[in-house]
């Protein structure tokens, strides 16, 4: 193949990261840079994970070459025993024959893979410590100018840089005392990678600790379909807090502008400025405001007041903030809406008679050939009914059992003789077959699945929940920034880490090997032996006890008895339950919420009419069948007024959302009845 299979894997990894941006991004709205930089670091990770796997074949096929002429001059045996047993020389024939070795189907010339790790390293790294941070500052900044943006996200990061440069400088000072090392360039460059690579384990870790076991219990939980509802009320009554908190906090800063805006008039100097606020509002407050505004009315800078460039600053990153945190929670209520209005439907078709699955509601896109001929409804019944919850399980068992090996792996794979490691066993079962196809397979099997619970974790603990990858377009540019930043930083360590789990990384399994070439740029770690030989040996071993405390959830009692409200069962959070059942049941707001978003064709929705008034209530979703009927805008807001539900303000209810009173909320504000708080920890 001669490299060829590095060639179409590069082209078809570039695909795979383009089909997920557009997939989670939005061309048309988000700005080129943002989209540049999340695909260039999308691409690079991805590249890491899927070309190592050829690296490790290529490798293992360089050691048999090793091997095999090491062993060359052994059949050079004395011609006297030729003479006497013709068996033996069978034999010794035959143990050469063995010792041939096979070229991999992936195998990459020599000096191809140094330079391409090379480039894809330090490209990552420059766009996770430098670029990516600094463009986060950057649009996040309330400056005007462009130099007003960069000195903002210089200061912003000042700490960030620091800390880093800090623990650099404190290995930097670590080498030059010892006595028996002279610094060098290529010891620099070690240092630095050392410094990063040991960062990232640390997160490593922690993070995996969690996944891998959260992982195979989150499918385990998705089998059990009453069980997973409740925890879908749950999140509903806590994140609706949040999202009231959100559409409060944004009102208030909406309310801000708009008196800016009618201070400060057409003939003002620092009118672009607010011109400039006013294009990061809301399109329905951009609409209000420009009705109100009188650009008749000249101004006049001896009678008033006005805002000066720095808070007019203050205020534009203010509203970038509340405008983010308001789609945010938009996006995540909508995603939350679908999985409680499909757990509901599945809910009420598993006591139908017909086997077709219905919908309470059409879907948001056209039925498609699938749809009509493949997954038909009858299909759909069987498989989210029946087969889906047999699924999961085995799915969870195998991965529970995948979890297992992990971390015996990393608790025994500095042990050697015997090999303990299980990766490094079947890597070195396949080694002596030449089985080149099950080795690749294996590393990247391994490699995404460590990958699937060290990223997922991320985005599951709430102190991360301020960023967010959501499907169809919906994910903001911050999300997509932090997801390249943390992918660039996380995945090198990673895959440095799998490499000691199969014996390939001589720094950790003090084997005289053939190094992979990823190894090769990432130095020898024999320059910081007590990170070599302790911290990369022993610290892993750490995620025995984070495997432990997650499997009992101590951390979520912890924090519940802390008043840190946690999805704990039945009992303890059943006020939070029946408040989140509450609010998926006032289908008078969130059907017409649910409409306009999806708006359903008229034979789809008579079709569902039909089939759903034969179908057996249930108590979980017994309100959604009464309001079938289209309404418009007007009419909803109408039944909200006239229905005095708990924890809801009708009385201040108006179409205009400026008009209400400072220090009141708006109508249809929801209140939650528990004392739960938007809290970094809570587990949504």
């Amino acid at each position: 193949m001669s490299g060829a299979a590095l060639g179409i894997e590069i082209v078809v990894v570039f695909f795979l990261a383009l089909f997920l941006l557009h997939r989670y991004g939005d061309f048309r709205k988000q700005q080129r840079m943002v989209l540049f930089g999340t695909l260039l670091a999308w691409y690079l990770c991805f590249l890491i994970v899927f070309i190592l796997p050829l690296d490790v074949s290529t490798t293992i096929y360089k050691q048999c070459l090793i091997d095999h002429e090491a062993h060359a001059p052994t059949p050079s045996v004395s011609p006297v025993l030729s003479n006497q047993t013709t068996p033996n020389t069978s034999i010794s024939a035959s143990k050469n024959t063995q010792r041939v070795c096979y070229k991999p189907w992936s195998y990459i010339p020599d000096g191809i893979m140094p330079v391409f790790w090379r480039v894809v390293y330090w490209t990552s790294q420059c766009l996770t410590w430098l670029l990516l941070p600094f463009m986060q500052s950057y649009a996040r900044s309330g400056g005007f100018s462009i130099t007003g943006k960069i000195k903002t996200a210089l200061i912003e990061n000042a700490i960030y840089y620091g800390t880093y440069l800090f623990i650099f400088g404190s290995l930097l000072i670590y080498v030059a005392v010892h006595p028996q090392w002279h610094l060098s360039w290529y010891e620099l460059q070690t240092i630095g990678i050392t410094a990063a690579n040991t960062w990232g384990l640390f997160l490593l870790v922690l993070l995996l600790g969690y996944g891998l076991v959260e992982i195979p219990r989150s499918y385990w939980e998705a089998s059990c379909q009453g069980h997973l509802l409740i925890k879908t009320y749950f999140k509903a009554a806590k994140l609706m807090t949040e999202k009231a908190d959100s559409e409060e906090n944004l009102e208030d800063v909406m309310e801000e502008v708009r008196k800016i805006n009618e201070s400060i008039k057409y003939n003002h100097p620092l009118r672009k400025n607010v011109d400039t606020i006013l294009r990061k509002c809301p399109v329905e407050y951009q609409e209000k405001m420009g009705r109100n505004m009188d650009d008749y009315e000249d101004f006049d800078d001896k009678h008033n007041t006005h805002p000066t460039e720095r808070s007019l600053s203050k205020l534009h990153k203010q509203v970038i903030y509340a405008v983010q945190r308001h789609n945010r929670t938009h996006v995540q209520w909508q995603i939350l809406l679908e999985q409680a209005f499909h757990l509901e439907d599945v809910a009420k078709n598993e006591t139908s008679t017909s086997r077709q699955f219905v919908h309470s509601f059409a879907p948001p896109e056209p039925v498609g050939w699938f749809r009509r001929y493949i997954y038909t409804p009858t299909v759909e019944w069987y498989w989210e009914c029946l087969l889906k919850q047999w699924f999961y399980r085995i799915l969870s068992v195998l991965l529970s059992l995948f979890s297992v090996a992990v971390v015996w792996s990393e608790c025994t794979f500095f042990s050697t003789h015997p090999v303990l490691s299980l990766f490094a066993v079947f890597i070195q079962l396949a080694e002596r077959d030449y089985n080149y196809l099950y080795i690749e397979m294996a590393c990247f099997i391994t490699i995404f699945f460590l990958c699937t619970c060290i990223y997922s974790t991320v985005f599951r603990i709430r102190v991360f929940n301020y960023y967010y990858l959501a499907s169809h377009h919906q994910t903001d540019a911050y999300s997509l920034q932090f997801s390249g930043m943390l992918f660039c930083r996380l995945t090198p360590p990673l895959c440095l880490n799998f490499l000691g789990l199969i014996h390939m990384d001589s720094a950790i399994s003090h084997q005289a090997k053939e190094q992979t070439a990823y190894t090769s740029i990432m130095g020898s770690m024999r320059v910081l032996s007590f990170i070599a030989n302790g911290f990369y040996i022993y610290y892993p071993m750490l995620i025995v006890i984070l495997c432990i405390a997650t499997y009992f959830s101590l951390g979520t009692r912890c924090l519940n008895l802390l008043g840190f409200q946690q999805f704990m069962g039945d009992e303890m959070t059943s006020d939070l339950i029946d408040e989140g059942r509450e609010l998926l049941r006032r289908g008078d707001l969130f059907i017409f919420e649910w409409r306009e978003r999806y708006a359903q064709r008229d034979e789809i929705a008579g079709r569902n009419r039909t089939s759903m008034s034969e179908m057996k209530e249930t108590n979980y979703g017994e309100t959604l069948n009464s309001n079938t009927n289209r309404q418009t805008g007007r009419d909803s807001i109408e039944l909200l007024q006239d229905a005095e539900p708990l924890d809801f303000n009708a009385e201040t209810l108006t179409d205009d959302p400026l008009q209400s009173e400072p220090g009141r909320h708006a109508g249809g504000r929801y209140f939650s009845m528990s004392s739960s708080r938007s809290r970094i920890f809570d587990d949504v």
